[in-house]
């Protein structure tokens, strides 16, 4: 029988994608949801897995193909019927002949399935527990394994984090679904993950597993050594194998501070940013010799070895994220800058009188950032163009006001969401803005924090920018740049020179939308609120 592989639905407006690379070739064996072929989007690299056991027979679509949703990229033939299914579970279990038993197919599966059971009942129950990939949010179908929290052997509790998965939005930490011993990593650190896939399995019942569990982990360290030595291969993590590959280190050259002596991804990290220094000093007798005397003998101009001059790092999939999304909107909007100034003069005087009694009542400091959403929100009700996206032929007006707020954090930049702004509060911006901010710079947001918003807000005053043209968060159609306050001379009062303090603003948008006359309206309307904040509270 043949079954044919085709392309999966790739997310949410992507109807195509290229063929990277096919990760078997025709006559190998396959088995059921094992990766067959890597697809590149303009968004993501996914794999496409076998949609059952067999072997590849034909490929159709060869790399480098362009290919839609629900083309044929290859097929499999069930070579073998039923044992090309069966073959690898009877391989597990201790009996070989299990292999006959295959003709009546429910007791090979019988078999397997009973084996992890006995060991656990044996000391008091508990049985297999898989820890799947959770649903990730809107429109993210996978994730990847930045890190297993928790070894093979060691018991944990219920809900106590296993692994840390990174989208190309956020980082989550997956919890134990039961109390028990982790038995098993289906997924290593690196791998690209589905949701619902099956990460690990966790034995059930802390004190069942646990001894069961420690002579494996104590015959371990036995044959480590040998291993180290000739290859480094089982006490290196996948994720930390392959940041040795780019940067040209050995295991031996990177202190392992994992489960028996096995080298994670920090370890590499770590070894890296502390530069040369191991390595020369494990080389120090032969770079005595061969390294420092000719450097005298080098001509005064000779460049340094290009290794000593770059650092090359694999980009994160949030940082991936980011620069196709700007480009997008490069790409896709009519973006245009519009600018003005603000005298900072009234709002800075009204905030020095109450920021101690609001700081007392609320338990939160009175920043600018609550006076500008107020401000932004009271112009989005004037000018709803501004609050509005694209979508296909429509234009798309909301009627609600969920305002980003651009926060940079250690990952990249990152534009949590504060919702429903017209109906909150100061003071509950003010929180909700110091909660979101705190979240990202712990890489604590969730999907639902990132999601959805109508217009954002980009402070790069913060880091002393003075003007700049903030770029669009698609599908938005506007975003608000605030910058750095400045002493400078205007003219006040009919005549008078006095120093001020003064704020460039910036409105970016889509002019396929927005038309020029409404961003400028849109930025002079928050320009009046800011310097006359009394009007955000009577609502003229």
């Amino acid at each position: 029988m043949s079954v044919q592989i085709v392309v999966p639905t790739l997310g949410e407006s992507v109807t195509e994608a290229t063929v990277a690379q096919w990760l078997k070739q025709v006559g190998d064996r396959v088995e059921r949801d094992e990766p067959l072929v890597e697809l590149e989007t303009d968004k993501v690299t996914l794999e496409v897995n076998a949609p059952a056991a067999g072997v590849l027979g034909e490929v159709v679509a060869e790399a480098g193909a362009t290919v839609e949703v629900g083309a044929v990229l290859g097929s499999l033939s069930d070579a073998d019927g039923a044992p090309a299914e069966a073959a690898p579970r009877s391989a597990k279990p201790e009996p070989a002949p299990a292999k006959p038993a295959a003709e009546p197919k429910a007791e090979p599966k019988a078999e397997p399935a009973a084996e992890p059971k006995a060991e656990p009942a044996g000391d008091g129950g508990g049985e297999t527990v898989d820890v799947v990939v959770p649903a990730l949010g809107e429109s993210v179908t996978q994730g990847t394994v930045a890190r297993w929290l928790k070894d093979v052997g060691e018991a944990v509790a219920q809900d106590e984090p296993l692994v840390e998965l990174e989208t190309d939005k956020v980082t989550l930490e997956v919890n134990a679904p039961a109390a028990g011993t982790l038995t098993e990593q289906v997924a290593g650190e690196g791998d690209t993950v589905d949701v619902g896939a099956v990460l690990g399995r966790l034995s059930a019942g802390a004190g069942a597993a646990a001894p069961a569990a420690k002579p494996a982990a104590a015959a371990g360290p036995a044959p480590a050594p040998a291993k180290a030595e000739e290859s480094g291969g089982d006490l290196v993590m996948p994720a930390a194998r392959k940041l040795l590959e780019e940067h040209g280190l050995s295991a031996a050259q990177v202190d392992g501070t994992g489960k028996g002596g096995r080298v994670t991804k920090e370890d590499v990290q770590r070894a890296i940013e502390k530069g040369p220094a191991k390595p020369a000093a494990a080389a120090a007798p032969s770079q005595a010799t061969t390294v420092e005397v000719p450097a005298f003998e080098r001509p005064s101009g000779q460049p340094r070895a290009k290794k000593d001059r770059e650092e090359r790092v694999r980009m994160t999939k949030l940082r991936r994220t980011i620069a196709t999304r700007l480009k997008q909107a490069q790409n896709t909007a009519a973006m245009l800058t519009t600018f003005n100034e603000v005298d900072m003069t009234a709002l800075m005087a009204l905030r020095n009188q109450y920021k101690d009694s609001f700081e007392k009542k609320h338990g939160v400091r009175l920043g600018f950032m609550s006076f500008f959403a107020k401000a932004v929100v009271a112009a989005l009700q004037d000018i709803p163009a501004v609050n509005a996206e694209i979508d296909g032929d429509d234009i798309v007006y909301k009627n609600y006001y969920d305002i980003g707020v651009a926060v940079g954090t250690p990952q990249g930049l990152v534009v949590p969401v504060v919702r429903d702004v017209d109906q909150l509060s100061f003071a509950e911006v003010e929180k909700t803005i110091g909660e979101l901010g705190r979240k990202g710079r712990d890489g604590k947001l969730s999907m639902a924090d990132l999601t959805g918003g109508t217009f954002t807000i980009s402070n790069g005053g913060v880091y002393g920018s003075l003007m700049s043209t903030p770029i669009l968060n698609p599908p938005q159609s506007g975003i608000l740049g605030m910058h750095k306050i400045q002493q400078r001379p205007m003219v006040v009062d009919g005549g008078k020179i006095e120093a001020r303090p003064m704020m460039y603003l910036a409105v970016s948008y889509d002019h396929r939308i927005i038309d020029g006359s409404e961003a400028v309206t849109f930025l002079v309307k928050v320009k009046d609120a800011i310097e006359d904040p009394q009007r955000l509270l009577l609502g003229v």
